[in-house]
């Protein structure tokens, strides 16, 4: 049987096993991923630069010892920038901006030994919680291609649920990692703030709200990763409190006994699906019988106050992101080269004041010592990753007329995963439940700051007890 049929039985450390016992040769498994690539993706554009070349060049070069040694990696069209490479973006704007520069994090990948054999699709600039731009086209979700993969890690997340890599880069700064994940049915590892590096062009983004990391088909791989990439870069204006141990040896590990708060209502009061409410209480009757004690209840959220200070950091970042863009190549947006919903925002964020702004900040920060102390008397705080099953494609269009309909439709699919980004707590968004019409639904776990090691923990006994890897969406061959 040809190997690009049997690659989704194994994640990524395994393939790198492979190679390291000589059972597969890093070169087949390029053109494997490849193969892939070619069969599935016209059925989901999930990838939408190819690197095929500088893929094949890489694996026939000397290849050091590293954890995921030869094995193949996406990067998101966003952030991760790789020197001579196209990075749209998924923008109209930049559809011919290349970066002279890696960005520390593809260097780190690289030193981990991967081979980026392409880049995957986003929505412009990341802004919206589904993956459906003008440029790049709508990624279409693998369980059912008539309904959005989510946001903005959509193509990373719908490449890895349709088998083509095990685990692929994506970053987050109001769920972009857990939305997605939850869409698809993956797994994904918000990490706390400046876990990663974000150099060498930035220290942190939207005032610590954006984060980098990746969505896996399985826990240990995101485990492994974490550890390969993390750590302090020179001149970072901060960094993450380092782990007590490596973050794989957290795999397996005893989890003790969790005091796990849950909750299930939007804090604007926005609607939750049925849906989204029986996967997290299914989750929580689960956590209960691996012998955990889950108790109901929320730390105090102005919702209100949460949804207008995020808004003004939203809007002033896509405003500041098209400035520092028209500084680096030269010239401002074109007539039509922005999409209603990123025009309307770069507008509004012009007009946010610097106190305005810094109001904002100062509240996520008071929010932030809130939570914490909140979260002194529980391990983890358990919600719904989404407020609604994936939406169809399309359910996001903006219009000259309404430019941030998209944006309103978000205020109620994306209740929860935004409170991390904030509060810069790691948080994940784990593959559970699957409803009737065979959509996968996410369940959302916050953890202390600083504290992944809980959350891996966790994910890892939810992963033996109820596994999801095995299951195979319509578009893998």
């Amino acid at each position: 049987m040809p190997l690009a049929n049997e690659l989704h039985k194994f994640d990524a450390t395994a393939q790198a096993e492979l190679i390291r016992k000589k059972e597969i040769k890093p070169v087949e498994l390029v053109e494997a991923v490849i193969d892939l690539i070619e069969k599935i993706n016209p059925q989901i554009n999930a990838v939408v630069t190819k690197m095929y070349d500088d893929a094949r060049a890489r694996v026939k070069s000397d290849l050091k010892e590293a954890p995921f040694s030869g094995v193949p990696f996406l990067l998101k069209d966003l952030l991760a920038a790789y020197k001579g490479v196209p990075m749209s973006s998924g923008s109209r704007y930049l559809k011919d901006y290349v970066p002279d520069q890696d960005s520390e994090l593809v260097s780190r990948y690289r030193r981990a030994g991967m081979i980026v054999v392409g880049k995957t699709n986003t929505p412009e600039f990341g802004i919206l919680p589904t993956t459906e731009s003008e440029l790049l086209g709508a990624a279409r979700n693998p369980w059912n291609t008539d309904y959005t993969t989510g946001g903005s890690s959509g193509g990373s997340a719908a490449a890895v649920a349709a088998g083509i890599v095990p685990m692929a880069h994506a970053n987050d700064g109001g769920g972009s990692i857990r939305i997605p994940a939850s869409c698809c049915g993956v797994f994904g590892l918000k990490p706390t703030r400046a876990r990663n590096p974000l150099g060498p062009n930035f220290g942190d983004i939207f005032s610590g709200l954006v984060v980098e990391h990746a969505v896996s088909r399985t826990v240990r791989d995101s485990a492994l990763l974490l550890d390969a990439t993390s750590g302090y870069m020179s001149g970072d204006p901060y960094c993450a409190p380092a782990p007590d141990r490596p973050f794989i040896e957290e795999i397996g590990a005893d989890t003790g006994k969790l005091r796990i708060a849950f909750f299930n209502e939007a804090p604007l009061g926005t609607p939750v699906h049925e849906d989204c409410i029986d996967a997290v209480e299914d989750t929580a009757r689960l956590l209960m019988d691996l012998g955990h004690e889950v108790v109901y209840t929320a730390p105090a959220i102005n919702g209100e106050m949460m949804s207008s200070s995020f808004m003004a950091i939203w809007a002033s970042g896509v405003a500041w992101t098209i400035q520092s863009m028209s500084n680096a190549i030269g010239r401002i947006p074109a007539e039509g080269e922005l999409e209603p919903c990123t025009y309307a925002l770069n507008e509004m964020g012009k007009k946010v004041s610097a106190s305005e702004y810094l109001l904002s900040v100062q509240y996520h920060q008071i929010l932030t010592r809130q939570i914490a102390e909140f979260m002194n008397n529980y391990d983890l705080l358990l919600t719904p990753t989404l407020g609604s099953p994936p939406l169809k494609l399309g359910s996001f269009a903006s219009t000259p007329e309404n430019p941030l309909a998209g944006m309103q439709v978000a205020t109620e699919f994306v209740p929860f995963t935004p409170i991390c980004n904030m509060t810069g707590q790691p948080a994940m968004s784990v593959p559970l439940y699957w409803n009737a019409e065979g959509l996968p639904i996410g369940t959302h776990f916050i953890g202390r700051y600083g504290d992944e090691a809980t959350l891996f923990r966790l994910a890892s006994q939810l992963e033996q007890a109820r596994p999801w890897a095995h299951r195979r969406p319509l578009v893998i061959p």
